[in-house]
């Protein structure tokens, strides 16, 4: 029995009907479940099942389309992400729309590190939970990035989808997001949408902080989910989709995101041929990046794929000689 709740979700594809039965793609199969209140059960591409329930899913906004889980991690998942990353964080990065390299930047002043994919089953089964909510496969997905916001620190509104070719060339466009709140924060740190259309609806109190009053705002909740898409239903890019992540004011900020693709970003790759003086670095930081197993985490980015050259090539010594 297919549940009218999941509708909004595969609306973001013209051809969702044709998504939903593509064996290929390794999409949850859903049936109700009644031992668990209404919870679907969803096959993953690991060979598990996924419990999640959809009532606890409330629409916040239609344009952009976006979507809030209330407790989709549990406190142990969120402090579990938290003690992987605390001791390898970094200054984050942006990507920049005209050389596609990731380099540093005001606009965005948290530090961050990436998990492995499926680096252990606590990851793997977040992972499969994301997969089976959002409908989109697990390999359209980038590895976890866990993010941390100290006082003052904050992420200007962007855009999750891209300007450039250079970084579209690995999965295309990031179609959707799911943001995942590994804390609380007493004041501050809401995830705010400039351009939404609830904005001037939404009420607001002395809680909310003085950027949140800037556009439609989610207050960080320690478990909770936010899910919303980049592209409009017609694959194109979505100007609504703006969001930035608000200063935080009292306490400090714990998050993970999950970004993913229109396409593929994992398939497997192997040792290139290329021509004498092609295998080279593209990014100033790639040794280092080497060095903390980037190439194995990230290979699509770093090594390149058939037909598509790596932009760290020389570091993960991937060349044929």
């Amino acid at each position: 029995m297919f549940h009218l709740r999941f509708l909004p979700y595969l609306l973001f594809c013209p051809c969702f009907l044709s998504v939903l039965f593509v064996s290929s793609i390794r999409l949850p199969g859903l049936v109700e479940d009644k031992t668990t209140g209404g919870s679907v059960v969803g096959a993953t591409k690991h060979g598990s099942k996924v419990k999640f329930d959809p009532t606890r899913v409330t629409q916040l906004s239609w344009s952009p389309r976006a979507f809030l889980y209330k407790n989709f991690l549990s406190d142990e998942e969120c402090d579990h992400l938290k003690i992987l990353a605390k001791d390898k964080l970094e200054k984050s990065m942006v990507a920049d729309n005209e050389s596609g390299k990731s380099i540093e930047s005001d606009v965005r002043t948290s530090s961050g590190m990436f998990l492995g994919k499926a680096q252990d089953e606590i990851v793997s089964g977040i992972e499969d939970r994301i997969a089976a909510w959002t409908f989109l496969p697990i390999e359209n997905g980038e590895s976890i990035q866990v993010l941390h916001y100290q006082h003052g620190e904050k992420y200007e509104p962007h855009f999750d989808f891209f300007h450039d070719k250079a970084n579209q060339i690995l999965g295309g466009h990031r179609i959707a997001t799911v943001l995942m709140y590994l804390s609380n924060v007493e004041k501050g740190g809401e995830t705010i949408f400039p351009n939404a259309e609830g904005t001037l609806s939404q009420p607001k109190d002395e809680s909310w902080s003085e950027c949140a009053h800037n556009g439609y705002a989610v207050k960080p909740q320690k478990g909770d989910a936010l899910l919303f898409f980049s592209l409009h239903l017609n694959a194109t890019t979505d100007a609504n989709s703006l969001h930035g992540s608000c200063p935080v004011i009292e306490g400090e900020k714990w998050s993970a995101t999950k970004w993913i693709h229109v396409a593929d970003f994992e398939k497997p790759v192997g040792r290139l041929d290329v021509e004498e003086g092609e295998c080279v670095d593209e990014n100033d930081n790639c040794a280092r990046w080497a060095k903390v197993g980037e190439c194995d985490k990230n290979p699509l980015y770093m090594i390149g794929r058939e037909g598509v050259k790596g932009k760290c090539m020389k570091s993960c010594n991937v060349c044929s000689s």
